[in-house]
Order: structure tokens, then C-alpha cells, then sequence
């Protein structure tokens, strides 16, 4: 699993948020289409809304990296990804489906 921490590097420029708001709904129709596949099972703003928060499910670290890259954000430049691999083996009996154990 992976958590993708979207920053926004230039969120102080002017005429970021303007930038930022006219990718809006091409970033959520995205982040929307990788619900879709299951590649992404959470995500959200961060406060302050320098950012988001990504949950993604896979095995292949390149692959949700290069995903990422796709993003109409990081397209147009106006954020970056921060990707951290983790393995959740302590989950809640609702995200059992999610456990994995790490590598020996």
C-alpha cells in the first residue's frame, strides 16, 4: 500500500490558486477514475490546504509513481507526490481486506 502526499510547492505565488482551481475538476475526475480501477481507496485535503492525501493499493512502487505523474496537477507543475510505501498488517476487521505483512 501506499500513501501519496500531494504538495503544492508554489502555493504562495500569486495566481496559484487560480492555477490551481482551474485544473480542479480534471484533478478530481482523475482521482475519480482510480477509485474506479480500486488503486485508490482514500483521499482528501490536507489542512492546511497545502496538499492532499492519497491511499493507493498496489505492489508495484514504479507504477503508483509513474500513476502520479499523470495527475493533472503534477502535469501542469503545480504540485509534487511524495510516495511512501508501507505494509498495514494492523488493520480494523474493515480494512481486513487491505492487511499485509511485510516482506520476511
Amino acid at each position: 500500500m501506499f500513501v501519496l502526499e500531494l504538495t503544492y510547492p508554489a502555493a504562495q505565488d500569486e495566481g496559484f490558486t487560480e492555477r490551481r482551481d482551474a485544473l480542479l475538476d480534471d484533478h478530481v475526475l482523475w482521482v475519480k477514475s482510480h477509485f474506479a480501477t480500486g488503486t485508490f481507496i482514500a483521499s482528501g485535503r490536507k489542512e492546511p490546504r497545502d496538499g492532499g492525501i492519497i491511499l493507493a493499493v498496489g505492489n508495484d512502487r514504479v507504477a503508483i509513481t509513474e500513476l502520479t505523474g499523470t495527475d493533472p496537477f503534477a502535469v501542469a507543475g503545480i504540485c509534487t507526490y511524495r510516495v511512501t510505501e508501507f505494509y498495514p498488517n494492523n488493520v480494523a476487521p474493515a480494512l481486513n481486506q487491505y492487511r499485509q505483512d511485510p516482506p520476511a
